[in-house]
Parts: structure tokens; C-alpha cells; sequence
């Protein structure tokens, strides 16, 4: 998704949360928020929904571990501590932060190291 230019990133976010929002509706399961991992056969698409509404996705080689984990205590970490905090942003609104942003891709880079995956770009 990185090579993406900011409507397709937008088009691609709005069909996720058609189909997330879909899914709470029809999930016979009582209380679903919608889909939370959708696996493939080439990746596996992590979903978390923070409280605020905003969904965070992760596109993984199928099987990478502590995925759940990295979204919802890493990732969030970052999400309240440089997008929620700021004064500027608005929520509903795509976030443009840029501390959030270097900080983000160095967690990455450090998490690639530990999951074993060198070399990549986040």
C-alpha cells in the first residue's frame, strides 16, 4: 500500500469500512465490531477499531505473531500519544501528524527486526 497516492489510500479505506461495517450487522455472534482479521493466502489484514472510531490496518506475511498485540498496545500508544494529543487534528479526518508518522515507521523497523523481517521498507 505504500506506492498508493491518496485517493486510492481513501477509495481502499472506505470499501474496509463498508465491509466492516457490513459485517457487524450481519455477524451472528452478539456484540461484533466487525472483521478483525481477514486471511488470504499471500497476507493476513489485521484490523483494530479504537474507541474514537479510527481502524488501524496491518497487512502481514500469514502467520507473523504478536500481531493483536503490536496494534492494540503499540500502535495505539503512538495513535494516543501524537495524533489524539495534538490540537489540530480532528478526528474523523485522515491523520497528517508527523511525529506520529517517524515514530510509527521506527517501531516498525524495530518490530521487523524482531519478527525476523530485514531489509524491508515500512
Amino acid at each position: 500500500m505504500a506506492g498508493l497516492n491518496l485517493n486510492d489510500t481513501l477509495r481502499l479505506a472506505s470499501i474496509w469500512h463498508s465491509l466492516h461495517a457490513i459485517a457487524s450487522q450481519l455477524s451472528p455472534v452478539p456484540g461484533c465490531s466487525g472483521i478483525e482479521l481477514l486471511i488470504a493466502d499471500a497476507f493476513d489484514l489485521h484490523c483494530f477499531q479504537t474507541l474514537t472510531g479510527t481502524k488501524f490496518l496491518l497487512v502481514v506475511e500469514p502467520g507473523t505473531p504478536e500481531v493483536e498485540d503490536f496494534l492494540k498496545s503499540t500502535v495505539y500508544d503512538l495513535y494516543t500519544d501524537y495524533v489524539l494529543k495534538n490540537p489540530f487534528y480532528e478526528v474523523e479526518m485522515p491523520v497528517r501528524c508527523e511525529l506520529f508518522d517517524v515514530n510509527l515507521f521506527q517501531t516498525i523497523g524495530t518490530v521487523h527486526k524482531r519478527w525476523g523481517i530485514f531489509g524491508s521498507q515500512p
